[in-house]
């Protein structure tokens, strides 16, 4: 398509990093840009319905708006960060108009909340312990451009923990890789998982000798090439082993602030049934299993294979915690679990959908916590758990990624009374 330039007065924010204009009746999603801007866009892809853009030049600036300090941050550049160009306030007050614009929306609630700071990251950057890199067909380590599978090199990356960045697998050739994931934990442990391109193998660089390396072979292996096979990571006086790429929040402060939100919300009571669906390693396990006591019960679902046998070593001492590998939607019934007293349930990005919304609502829990990294999907949750009886009591938004578009949220469903 023809590179088309277009003037532009920027509106609202809009779910995804955009803000939202209008250009000759069309709808306009503009990236770059922050609300009350005049900018010169260029049109990036056009749809009958609507256009998506890039604002290249900024003809009245917002009050909110600064110099990104990422040099690759910025139009046809890496596509990791959506809101360098603003200010750390601004860009949690353009989150929270989202959340709240996304639960009116799809759900029909009004929420007068705000995105909260989650500590360890006071000027938002330095705040992502797990940073996975694109490998272009030289080996050079990068990042993807916005909605593109063109790899933009850097040499840094401002958002990536200093542990990451100390590994330097920006500045090392994996020639033979299609990504490269470094990570670093809580506990200053350090690692590189790789993945090989199809039929190819990769001759792992020279790395320092307090860094493990593991290389995917797919399907739930990984071979350990140097030092151990996973990072120990600790929140609440607990050790967590995550192995490989296992799944944990990538802000240093986000698992201790959404472990002590859902358990302010779940209130979890000694001699009680709860669920932890979606449980990953254990993180909201171990805090219910503390509560509910010997008396009560816990009882895990998570569908991979190796998060499962993690949480199961993380809780070894906790007896009336259980686990089970399986989709929620078939372990349940697998299990013949009808009924809990509590539910937390933590699904990915796209959410739990409708079919598991209405199990999870069949089991007549007292109270549902909903963790979630993608507000849209919450919302749509939260409207069909509205039609099963079940209303929102309360509901805390994190900026769990900051500079970028993502918020964690913590919603708190009850039974209604009718």
């Amino acid at each position: 398509m023809e590179t088309t330039a277009i003037e532009l007065t920027v509106g609202p924010v809009a779910h995804g990093g955009w803000c939202v204009a209008r250009h000759e009746g069309r709808v306009v999603f503009v990236r770059h840009a922050l609300p009350g801007e005049r900018v010169i866009a260029e049109v990036t892809e056009e749809t009958t319905r609507f256009l998506r853009a890039d604002a290249v030049k900024v003809l009245q600036a917002s009050p909110d708006r600064v110099v990104a300090p990422c040099p690759f941050a910025g139009p046809g550049l890496c596509g990791g960060c959506d809101w360098q160009h603003a200010t750390l306030p601004a860009q949690r007050r353009l989150k929270t108009d989202v959340v709240a614009e996304q639960l009116r929306r799809l759900a029909g609630i009004e929420w007068t909340g705000q995105v909260e700071e989650v500590p360890g990251a006071t000027d938002g950057l330095g705040w992502r312990t797990r940073v996975q890199f694109a490998v272009d067909r030289d080996g050079a380590a990068g990042l993807r451009r916005h909605r593109s599978h063109d790899i933009q090199p850097v040499d840094a990356c401002l958002i990536a923990h200093p542990g990451v960045e100390d590994v330097g697998a920006e500045v090392m050739n994996w020639r033979g890789a299609s990504s490269v994931e470094v990570i670093t934990s809580s506990t200053g442990d350090r690692a590189v998982v790789v993945a090989p391109k199809p039929r190819r193998t990769v001759a792992v660089p020279d790395v320092d000798d307090g860094v493990a390396v593991m290389v995917n072979e797919g399907r739930g292996r990984t071979r350990t090439v140097h030092g151990r096979h996973h990072v120990v990571e600790r929140v609440g006086g607990r050790d967590f082993q995550v192995t490989g790429s296992g799944f944990w929040q990538i802000h240093p402060g986000a698992a201790e602030t959404l472990l002590r939100a859902v358990m302010e919300f779940a209130d979890p009571r000694p001699g009680e049934w709860a669920l932890d669906l979606y449980c990953g390693v254990g993180l909201f396990a171990a805090g219910l299993a503390e509560a509910v006591g010997p008396d009560g019960a816990v009882f895990g679902v998570e569908s991979d294979t190796v998060a499962v046998r993690d949480a199961e070593r993380n809780l070894r001492d906790l007896p009336q915690a259980r686990f089970a590998r399986g989709y929620v939607e078939s372990a349940l019934d697998r299990h013949g679990i009808e009924r809990a007293d509590l539910v937390v349930v933590d699904p990915p990005r796209t959410g739990l959908g409708r079919e598991v919304t209405d199990r999870v609502a069949a089991l007549e829990a007292s109270r549902i916590v909903y963790v979630s990294c993608d507000p849209a999907t919450l919302a749509r949750d939260l409207a069909r758990f509205g039609e099963r009886g079940y209303r929102l009591s309360g509901l805390r938004a994190f900026d769990a990624f900051p500079m970028t578009h993502h918020v964690e949220s913590v919603a708190l469903l009850v039974r209604d009374a009718a």
